[in-house]
This record gives C-alpha cells, sequence and structure tokens, in this order.
C-alpha cells in the first residue's frame, strides 16, 4: 500500500538531511517550494513538517522556513536488530566488512548472558559496519553454536546476518538492549579511524528466539557523530520504552 503523501514528504527531507544535502543550520524550501515540488497541499506539507519537528530534525518557523536543528534520522524498534535494514530503509547505502568468524570458547561476560558454561564453544564475529562507505559502528557477536555454525555457509560481507538467520529458520523474536558510553579500544580505534580514547555509544544486546532460548550477545561500538540512540515513552497500560536509533 502506498503510504500517505505527507510520510513521503517526510521521508525525502529526512534522506536530504541524513545523506547532508539539507546541512545542520541550512533553512528548508518554503512551504510555497515544497508544495510545488510534491504536488502537495499546504496542510499535507505542514503534517510532514510537524513530524520532523516532533523528531527534533527542524526548528524555528514562525513564519520563516524552519531550519535544520540536527542531522538525525529515527529507527524504529522494529528494524533495531538489522544494520542493513535501517540504513536500506533511510537511503543510506549500508556496507560491512568482516575482520573475524571463529569458534571459541565463551568469555565470562558472554557466557553469562547467553545462560551458558564459560569457555562452552560459541561462534563469534567482528564486522566493520559502514555507512556510505563510511566506518560507523563496529559490531561484536557471540552466538550459541547451533545458531552460529550456520554462519560458516554464509558470507558476512553481504548483507545482513539476521536475515539470513531468519531465512535459515532461527526466529529471532526479541531483545534486550542496554545503552552507555565507552572509550574506543585499540581495535576501535583502528577500524573506526578514530583515536584510542575516543567515546563511542555502546549498544549491548542479547538476544532470544520464540522459544526464549538466548541465542546471542553483542556489544556493538557507534562513533556518536554519526549515530545517537533516542528513547520515547508510551503510556499504554504501563511505561514502555520505545528505543530509536538516529544517524548523522
Amino acid at each position: 500500500m502506498t503510504p500517505p503523501l505527507h510520510h513521503r514528504v517526510a521521508d525525502t527531507l529526512r534522506g536530504r538531511i541524513s545523506r547532508g544535502q539539507l546541512a545542520v543550520g541550512a533553512a528548508l524550501p518554503s512551504e510555497a517550494q515544497l508544495c510545488e515540488e510534491f504536488g502537495a497541499s499546504r496542510g499535507t506539507v505542514r503534517q510532514a513538517l510537524a513530524a520532523l519537528r516532533n523528531e527534533g530534525l527542524i526548528g524555528g518557523g514562525q513564519g520563516k522556513p524552519p531550519v535544520v536543528r540536527q542531522a538525525a534520522v529515527a529507527q524504529p524498534f522494529e528494524t533495531f536488530l538489522s544494520f542493513t535494514r535501517w540504513a536500506r530503509e533511510m537511503g543510506r547505502e549500508p556496507g560491512q566488512r568482516t575482520v573475524e568468524v571463529a569458534r571459541r570458547g565463551a568469555s565470562q561476560v558472554a557466557a553469562d548472558v547467553l545462560g551458558i558454561d564459560e569457555g562452552t564453544p560459541v561462534i563469534e564475529v567482528l564486522r566493520l559496519r559502514l555507512l556510505d562507505g563510511t566506518p560507523t559502528m563496529l559490531e561484536r557477536s557471540s552466538f550459541i553454536e547451533p545458531v552460529g555454525r550456520l554462519l560458516f555457509d554464509f558470507d558476512p560481507d553481504a548483507g545482513s546476518i539476521y536475515a539470513h538467520l531468519l531465512e535459515r529458520g532461527i526466529d529471532l523474536r526479541a531483545a534486550r538492549h542496554t545503552i552507555d558510553a565507552i572509550g574506543a579500544d585499540e581495535v576501535d580505534a583502528r577500524l573506526l579511524s578514530i583515536p584510542v580514547g575516543a567515546p563511542l555509544l555502546r549498544e549491548r544486546r542479547r538476544a532470544t528466539d520464540a522459544t526464549g532460548a538466548r541465542v546471542e550477545y553483542a556489544d556493538d561500538r557507534y562513533r556518536p557523530d554519526l549515530v545517537t540512540f533516542t528513547i520515547d515513552n508510551v503510556q499504554a497500560g504501563r511505561v514502555s520504552p520505545h528505543i530509536l536509533k538516529e544517524t548523522s
């Protein structure tokens, strides 16, 4: 089904902001110009601009064209698990360079999260993730062996690991995310082209399948000049956090 026109207008403007075509501090085209460009009414354009204001992407107004406040595009929670899907839905080009896929004994941290004994064999993946060719995130994952071994017949440079696992029948149903800050270690610094000790946003994740079994522990580290996180709380019987990821 074709999305409403105001969604398409908002998505187009988000893409221009995220790609730098509309830089921070730049004024957006006037409402009249946007109406002409998209063949839309003023009401439709105003709906699109209101959505961007609510996301914090634009500000100003009051009779003047709004200006770009930050170059960040929100990621819905349902795409949080897939960097590839997230990037493509923003109109960006995802990429990856696999550094290592190896079978080794689980570290104490991974074992605790996965509910297995330390030293139990797991499949570890280290990948550099790119947005439009720019090093953006370093992905460290530990999969339980029955799941991780499915990656040995897959080229991790070809696309989404999660999409491959879903195709192979692994029903990745839920995840728990912990977000904090950490200084870049030597591996982070070398692969992300940043100084050692530079601040990174870290997202640690425990993913489970449809039965509730723990299948992955991940430690993903993002450059904060390229990606930020936003949490929206929605009251629906109880307060439930809705996690969004944003990119500049």
